[in-house]
């Protein structure tokens, strides 16, 4: 690089033939600098010509030096034909290409065969090949640059079947005739060979995921909590991503048009912006109550009263995306102890049992409601075996595994936040949006009892451990119900649609009494036995005293729990069978705690009769199932 205004400087030339006989030029000096117009006027002979040929080596001075660009280009370390790149010579026989243009003859390519033979020629494209694979790449990515290597990028030489099969064809061979007119060919039209390489995408994608992390970032999907009553956003972050295709494409031009044999090779990386998933654009939409719904959970015990934290938690701060499905089994599964659950009471084949997750039905059935009163599209949804006492009939919503479940899909264009908290014992769904519904616009759920089937004659198991005469209640019975859900749109307080929702039967099931075997049967003390001594005082050796009865022994049912006499009351709540209100005055323990507890398919006409208790008591097909309602 030039550090002086001197564009040439001639210094103490000298140039002569025929070892000194012809002086062309002694001791010629001079300089030129950048923008200067300079003639050298003399006679035919005077060396002129020598002079200007001097200038671009196309003549070598016998002695001195000749800077150009302050590069002494008369050192033989310095590769002439990348300054002469910089220099322009009119001849006096101008020797131009007649076929060609005059922007083509000065724009000849970098490699040219010049009569040379096919291996000499595919010598000196291999040398610039190499020469070119070995230069170090600078991949700039925004501000910041990385050194990487060919190996690093996956340089390659890209057209080397074309240009080795120009070299065969350009090569001078056959009869003298043939080789005279291939030189004359060649003379008129020297073979032009571009060298053109590529990086392979995958080493780029590679190499920047290993090396240049600082200067791509990851796109954020913005994300919403709700605090203190409050919702809180983090905003989404758009990242930045190397397009590796176009970025390969842009490296291999920067190999291909790189001059010299050495140096660093600068490209430029084709950078690309990554949208998030989810923008803070997005999220913020998310401000009004599109439905919510409460149910009281007061009368359960501490085990179930766990089971309901633990899986509203699971399920608590869920985003629904638009036409997004959310699965209340896959939110709270597994049930474990692991997972945070406790043993609670579930019902198999109508008989009470202990189930890790016991009651999480009540989970479903409430965020089920509320999804009703927001309008959400219901996927999935199954009624209980039984009646449940925290809803009405056709108002609950079972778990079992996957084949009972409550499914939720989003069909607004906007996203939705279910939130699902307890507070005290009563447990809360609320769904999150953006409305879009008229405010004269109300909904109803109506439930509809179209036939009762009572529970039936109890069921009395002989239990020896008890006392003679002993019953103990094991399970209370269930009134069997076939209901109707509908869904009732007010205008204006006028109803406009009465749409059926649910259509449900609910199993009655037998009460179950352990019983004592039967006590012995007592002697009337008067009466006449044949073969005994009319004369023998009454009463015998018995321990009974005459004329007494056993004391009786008391029924002891299992703890049977009673429906709280307030339960919060959600949108479009009505009482249902022991809920209070309940005109036909059932005594169903609702979701408490212990034997005879409502839940579950336990009873009679349970699903496929077995294994144990499913989620909400519900059993799977023939598979154990998990916690009762």
């Amino acid at each position: 690089m030039a550090t002086s205004g001197n564009l040439i400087r001639v210094e103490h030339v000298v140039k002569s033939y025929n070892h000194g006989a012809v002086m062309a030029l002694n001791d010629c000096s001079l300089t030129i600098q950048k923008g200067e117009v300079v003639a050298i006027i003399g006679p035919s002979g005077s060396g002129k010509s020598t002079l200007l040929r001097c200038l671009n080596l196309l003549e070598v001075p016998t002695t001195g030096h000749i800077y150009f660009n302050d590069v002494d280009i008369t050192d033989k370390k310095v590769d002439i034909n990348l300054h002469r790149r910089k220099m322009g010579m009119v001849f006096q026989h101008f020797n131009l290409f007649p076929h060609m243009t005059v922007l083509k003859n000065i724009t000849l390519a970098p490699v040219q065969l010049k009569l040379k033979t096919q291996a000499e020629a595919e010598e000196q494209v291999q040398s610039r090949v190499d020469e070119k694979l070995a230069r170090e790449v600078a991949l700039t990515i925004g501000e910041m640059s990385f050194a990487a290597s060919s190996g690093d990028l996956g340089i390659a030489w890209k057209n080397e079947d074309q240009v080795r099969q120009a070299l065969k064809d350009a090569e001078v061979k056959g009869n003298l005739i043939q080789r005279y007119m291939k030189k004359k060919d060649l003379e008129a039209e020297p073979v032009d060979l571009e060298l053109e390489f590529s990086a392979d995408p995958e080493k780029i994608s590679a190499f920047v995921d290993a090396e240049c992390k600082d200067a791509v970032r990851e796109a954020s999907d913005a994300s919403i909590t709700r605090e203190n009553g409050e919702f809180v956003l983090t905003p989404s972050v758009v990242g930045t991503t190397v397009d590796p295709e176009a970025t390969g494409a842009a490296i291999g031009e920067a190999v291909s048009q790189a001059d010299g044999a050495s140096g660093t090779v600068s490209a430029a990386a084709v950078v690309t912006e990554k949208q998030p998933e989810i923008t803070t654009e997005e999220l913020s939409s998310i401000k009004d109550v599109l439905g919510t719904f409460s149910t009281s959970f007061k009368t359960s015990g501490a085990s179930r009263s766990t089971n309901l934290q633990v899986g509203a938690a699971k399920i608590n701060g869920r985003v629904l995306m638009p036409g997004e499905v959310l699965s209340g089994y896959e939110c709270m599964q597994p049930f474990t102890v692991a997972n945070g659950y406790r043993a609670a009471t579930a019902y198999e084949n109508g008989r009470s049992v202990d189930s890790i997750g016991g009651g999480v039905c009540q989970i479903s059935t409430t965020l089920y409601n509320a999804s009703l009163l927001a309008e959400l599209e219901i996927v999935q949804r199954q009624n209980h075996s039984m009646t449940v006492g925290y809803v009405k009939p056709s108002m609950d919503a079972a778990i079992a595994g996957t084949y009972k479940d409550i499914k939720i899909r989003n069909p607004y264009d906007t996203p939705i936040y279910v939130e699902g908290v307890t507070s005290g014992k009563t447990l809360t769904f609320t769904i999150y949006g953006k409305e879009t519904r008229p405010a004269n616009r109300t909904l109803k759920f109506e439930s509809v009892t179209l036939q009762v089937m009572g529970a039936g004659a109890p069921i009395e198991q002989v239990d020896n451990s008890l006392a003679p005469g002993a019953r103990v209640k094991v399970d209370s019975g269930h009134t069997g119900l076939k209901s109707e859900l509908y869904k009732c749109v007010y205008v204006d307080g006028e109803l406009k649609e009465r749409t059926l929702l649910n259509k449900d039967t609910y199993n009655a099931s037998r009460p179950i009494y352990r019983v004592g075997p039967a006590a012995p049967a007592v002697t009337d003390p008067g009466a006449a036995v044949p073969g005994a001594d009319p004369a023998a005082p009454s009463g015998g050796t018995s321990e009974t005293p005459a004329g007494t009865t056993p004391p009786a022994v008391p029924e002891t049912p299992a703890a049977e729990n009673t429906p709280p006499s307030e339960v919060p009351q959600g949108p479009g709540y009505t009482p249902g069978p022991g809920m209070p209100g309940d005109p036909a005055g059932n005594s169903s323990p609702g979701g408490n705690e212990g034997p005879g507890q409502n839940a579950g398919p336990g009873g009679p006409g349970a699903e496929n009769g077995g294994g144990a208790p499913g989620p909400g008591g519900e059993p799977g097909p023939g598979n154990p199932a998990g916690p009762g309602a």
